[in-house]
């Protein structure tokens, strides 16, 4: 980023139409994240892991936070954005569906994956991954538990994903050595 966008004693690198773009466009790829069906063993999986982690990593709280926020809007005033919608239902009958809890947990997970991975290298940006992992099954699988008996908790809403969701980390981690901390740094700055 170009240091004569900022003015001199600015805590934020970047402007407000800079930050506007990167929620804007974040939003538009987590919309696309949840469409795209991988094949994969041992249930297709989604992008959305690897978009909250991406984000997170890349642009620290604040920024994936405000992505993942402006998603969740856009779904709950109905568009299509989420994986399986319109077919599953849209607006806020799909938020209180039996993904509810995921998507929740996914919002915490941007927060706090984002605050844990600001300027840390390789592993500490992995161990953040993994420990933004917790909201996102914790909330989970307790919110699931409204739809399905306790005794299929695990075999339906975790073990399904769990190897899906361990590549995407690994994933965002390849990708991240490729891209200094000090981006994280920068988008972070004011947080």
């Amino acid at each position: 980023m170009s240091e004569a966008l900022t003015t001199p004693g600015q805590t934020r690198p970047a402007t407000a139409i800079q930050s506007a773009a990167v929620i804007i466009t974040g939003t538009a790829l987590m919309a696309l994240a949840a469409k795209v069906q991988i094949p994969f063993w041992p249930v297709p999986m989604t992008l959305h892991t690897l978009g909250v982690m991406a984000f997170a990593v890349a642009f620290g709280p604040r920024a994936a936070v405000s992505i993942f926020a402006s998603y969740l809007a856009l779904g709950a005033a109905g568009l299509p954005v989420f994986s399986g919608s319109p077919e599953r239902g849209i607006g806020v009958a799909y938020l209180m569906g039996p993904t509810g809890g995921y998507l929740l947990g996914y919002l915490i997970a941007s927060g706090l994956v984002g605050y844990l991975a600001v300027g840390k290298k390789t592993f500490g940006r992995i161990w953040a991954m993994l420990v933004g992992m917790i909201p996102i099954y914790g909330l989970g699988v307790a919110w699931l538990a409204f739809y399905i008996p306790s005794s299929e908790l695990f075999v339906v809403g975790v073990a399904p994903f769990l190897l899906g969701d361990l590549v995407k980390i690994c994933v965002v981690a390849a990708i991240g050595t490729a891209i200094p901390a000090s981006i994280s740094r920068r988008w972070s700055k004011g947080q």
